[in-house]
């Protein structure tokens, strides 16, 4: 007599039945977070808040008050009288020409930012996608200079600006802020086109696309994020230089936002009030970098690899 072998069936799963319109309806689960825990997550990110606001927050108070207020022995957070006309006497004080020095900060910055690109963006692609003879070395020598400091080489730079015949103009930091900052733009880019897998090179090289063509067209919208963190690296840095450009500039309507606002710290009194407006104005440009390239830094993440 045959064996009669029992198979069991896998029990099927359990579908979740379609809504009234014929769709299937997703099941989500929740996370549930405790009232306790949420309490204190949310109490922790406003003491990380208040702690990064608290400067930002006394600078302003300080830049609507008097100089009298501010060096009162009772002093208060907050000002007595608000003088918003501090903000318009900031700019036609004798100490220096503020409006030239915000003039030559932007400049400056802008200039010494799109040097940086232009050298950076070549380099780190060549570097990243090519192999040739003393790469390593080369790449080497270029993260070498990141140790040295503008600082430190300030009157080597001032002999042969001299010698030149470019000290005190805005070619001089434009040169000197590109060449400190461009160690670290083409290693951060190097990296972001390292990560790119070849066949996409090869498969727009396929369909007729030249090496630049496949650099400005392909690679770079896939790099956006490596970009972009270069751009913001090389503008704040040259935005806030001060050893090389107070040795280098000499004339005051060319000195940057950093040297002009010692100016108005003296030997005998401050004017804290104009040092706190002029401050806040120095960060303004900044805040709007980071609000102008926010969409580009998530969008890069996604963009550029579907043809």
């Amino acid at each position: 007599m045959a064996a009669i072998t029992q198979t069991a069936t896998p029990p099927r799963k359990a579908t979740r039945p379609p809504s009234d319109d014929g769709r299937r309806v997703r099941r989500y689960t929740a996370d549930q977070v405790p009232l306790g825990s949420l309490l204190l997550r949310l109490l922790a990110g406003l003491v990380v808040l208040v702690v990064f606001l608290l400067p930002y927050l006394i600078m302003f108070f300080g830049s609507v008050k008097t100089k009298a207020e501010i060096r009162s022995v009772d002093p208060t957070y907050f000002p007595r009288e608000w003088h918003w006309d501090n903000y318009v006497t900031m700019w036609s004080t004798p100490e220096t020409p503020l409006l030239q020095n915000l003039i030559s900060t932007l400049v400056i910055s802008l200039c010494a930012t799109l040097l940086v690109l232009a050298v950076a963006l070549p380099a780190a692609y060549y570097t990243a996608r090519f192999r040739f003879r003393g790469r390593l070395v080369f790449l080497f020598l270029v993260i070498v200079t990141q140790m040295v400091q503008p600082a430190v080489l300030t009157s080597g730079l001032f002999r042969e600006f001299i010698a030149v015949g470019i000290l005190d103009t805005w070619l001089a930091m434009i040169l000197v802020n590109a060449a400190f900052n461009l160690s670290f733009a083409v290693w951060i880019m190097h990296s972001f086109f390292a990560g790119i897998p070849k066949e996409v090179d090869e498969a727009a090289q396929l369909d007729g696309a030249g090496t630049f063509a496949v650099l400005t067209k392909i690679n770079l919208p896939l790099v956006w994020p490596g970009i972009v963190t270069a751009v913001v690296f090389t503008f704040v840095a040259s935005w806030n230089e001060f050893a090389a450009s107070l040795v280098l500039l000499t004339t005051a309507g060319n000195q940057p936002l950093s040297v002009a606002l010692t100016k108005f710290v003296g030997q005998y009194e401050t004017s804290w009030h104009y040092v706190f407006g002029v401050s806040i104005v120095a960060i303004v440009p900044v805040v709007i970098l980071f609000m102008a390239i926010e969409k580009r830094l998530v969008g890069g993440l996604v963009a550029g690899s579907v043809k």
